[in-house]
């Protein structure tokens, strides 16, 4: 249906924009009816095929609100490093290494579909579990595509938190794959150089282009749980 389509896609618009935030009840089916000048059943299943991409909560009697961290609630999940230190009954942390606006380079560019040369934010963090490294993250994000992130504070909330809060994702790309640490990556995770690391990459997209791609580098003998490879799958 092209109507209950292009209705989903302008909601869509809103909650990506933050036009709508997370948790705020949205105008009933009744309002949206008017506003878009179509049927109650079309709005309905428009709001539907949002609620399907676990963008919405809907509740009957309590109305439509704007899911509390939507993408986790996605076909393909990101997990909050947070949650998962804090889950295994260890204390957080995470420490920004470097945060600058940078030319991305032509193999970050062919992978989001962005020009070469393009200025994105290149973030490099470490997350760290009773003070030990628990991963390490090098991340190039897109301002256009994540409103509001230019006054984010990712020192103080990190950017893989931020994200799933407030950039939610419609698309994305992932793979696992082995290297060796480099001098910088032996550093930052405390192990020797040449050490086997498990590495996830990882890529967004919403729809105002590339959000982030993300690589990354697991501490040794990381072990995945029996939901979290599922969760890493976004």
């Amino acid at each position: 249906m092209p109507k209950a389509q292009s209705i989903a896609d302008e909601v869509r618009r809103r909650i990506v924009e933050l036009k709508w935030r997370q948790g705020e009840r949205i105008p009933d089916e009744a309002e949206l009816a008017v506003e878009f000048d179509a049927a109650r059943a079309t709005v309905n299943k428009a709001l539907q095929v949002l609620a399907d991409e676990g963008l919405l909560d809907r509740k009957r009697r309590a109305g439509t609100r704007v899911a509390i961290n939507p993408v986790s609630k996605a076909t393909f999940s990101i997990p909050i490093v947070r949650e998962q230190v804090e889950e295994a009954g260890m204390a957080y942390s995470h420490r920004v290494v470097a945060q600058r606006l940078s030319p991305v380079p032509a193999q970050i560019a062919t992978r989001l579909g962005l020009p070469e040369g393009e200025l994105l934010v290149h973030l490099r963090a470490v997350h760290y579990a009773d003070g030990k490294p628990y991963q390490l993250e090098e991340r190039w994000l897109n301002p256009r595509a994540a409103p509001g992130l230019q006054q984010a504070d990712l020192r103080d909330l990190n950017a893989n938190e931020w994200l799933v809060r407030n950039a939610p994702y419609l698309r994305a790309e992932f793979f696992f794959s082995a290297e060796n640490a480099d001098r910088r990556d032996a550093r930052l995770l405390q192990t020797r150089q040449g050490q086997a690391l498990l590495i996830l990459h990882r890529t967004t997209w919403n729809d105002l282009g590339p959000i982030t791609t993300v690589r990354v580098a697991f501490q040794p003998g990381h072990r995945f749980g029996a939901g979290e490879g599922r969760d890493h799958a976004g």
